[in-house]
């Protein structure tokens, strides 16, 4: 494939390097400056682009090395939302996240000043130096909606209903600012339409004070408004995210109950759907996927583990999903990010990179 997804894709993030980790602490107990730590993280974004190149991909992210977290970090960039502390984490499966949450206490708004643009500036500057295609991630406005608490809606909203028009026309500004500064192809990445696929986590939901009802549909709304009108040559794809802390998870679930709204109703280019475990269910779902240009990207790769996949039982999958979608409809890659935060997944580097090449391999033999 010429556009993007390619037939090798990926998620987006990578394990963090030590000489980051020791960097960014560093930089929190005040020994190294602003500046010092954005001279570490260059340096390492353009040696990780290399290595991105080296293994055989078209694609070039920056590994989500400027980030703590996969959401936070953007959400607290826009004006309007501020990161707080809460008495609780995200509860994974026998771990929980720092205690962290979002909060609005103003108009959202996305700035131009936004750091991630210039974080996207320069992975573009990096990746036009391998020949590769910059590939930009940034949580999408379902996240936000789902993980907000009701008693942290303020700033002159009343509920949640209230924040939704601000909330596209800053997702809508965002996606402008990304593409006048040279973004082709950009990913939103989504744990909520996961959650929806989970009647355990739709029950917690519920508890917290949302409306399940029509919430498939209430999110396809928004998001076909945030993507209504986006220039012809800007690929925005999704990654539909079960957890990734860890290498463990939150929810459990096949896309049935989700799968027409999200690919027959939502304008995405692509689909970075998980399918490396049990609790992803079949690829039934994936009848819903339109003929035409949209790729699902099969994310049969864990992340969770280091333990190399067989290649012809990832091809046999891939065999499997063609019953229900066309085999030139369909790509490969790890089913999510190495690194969802910066404590990263249960496996090394070296693991990492055999994982990728693994999915280079295994997609030039399958699309030649």
């Amino acid at each position: 494939m010429s556009i993007p997804p390619y037939r090798a894709d990926i998620v987006g993030s990578f394990l963090r390097p030590a000489a980051l980790k020791d960097a960014r602490a560093r930089h929190t107990d005040g020994s190294l400056d602003d500046e010092g730590l954005r001279q570490v993280e260059d340096e390492l974004i353009a040696d990780l682009v290399q290595k991105e190149h080296d293994n055989g991909l078209k694609v070039a992210t920056d590994g989500e090395f400027r980030r703590s977290w996969w959401h936070f970090d953007f959400f607290g960039g826009l004006d309007g939302v501020d990161i707080v502390a809460l008495d609780h984490g995200i509860q994974f499966q026998g771990v929980q996240t720092k205690t962290r949450g979002v909060a609005v206490d103003g108009p959202i708004r996305f700035s131009p000043q936004h750091p991630f643009l210039d974080h996207f500036r320069s992975i573009k500057e990096l990746a036009a130096r391998t020949g590769a295609t910059p590939k930009f991630t940034i949580p999408s406005p379902t996240v936000l909606d789902f993980r907000l608490e009701p008693d942290h809606i303020g700033g002159g909203y009343d509920g949640r209903d209230a924040i939704v028009d601000d909330l596209v026309r800053a997702y809508r500004d965002a996606i402008a600012a990304f593409y006048d500064a040279g973004a082709r192809y950009l990913q939103l990445d989504d744990t909520a339409w996961a959650y929806l696929c989970s009647q355990v986590e739709l029950d917690k939901a519920a508890a917290r004070g949302i409306d399940t009802d029509g919430i498939a549909e209430r999110y396809a709304d928004i998001l076909s408004r945030v993507l209504a009108d986006k220039p012809d040559d800007l690929v925005v794809t999704t990654h539909v995210c079960r957890g990734n802390f860890r290498s463990t998870w939150i929810s459990s679930g096949g896309y049935e109950p989700v799968a027409e709204q999200l690919l027959g109703a939502v304008p995405y280019d692509g689909y970075f759907l998980e399918y490396d475990s049990d609790r992803a269910g079949g690829f039934e779902p994936l009848r819903y996927l339109p003929k035409g240009d949209k790729t699902v990207v099969l994310g049969l790769v864990t992340t969770k583990s280091g333990e190399l996949e067989n290649p012809d039982d990832i091809k046999r999958r891939i065999d499997e999903a063609t019953a229900f979608a066309p085999l030139e409809q369909l790509a490969l890659s790890p089913q999510c990010g190495f690194a969802s935060t910066e404590e990263g997944n249960e496996l090394s580097e070296d693991q990492q990179w055999a994982k990728i090449r693994s999915v280079v391999d295994i997609a030039a033999d399958v699309w030649g």
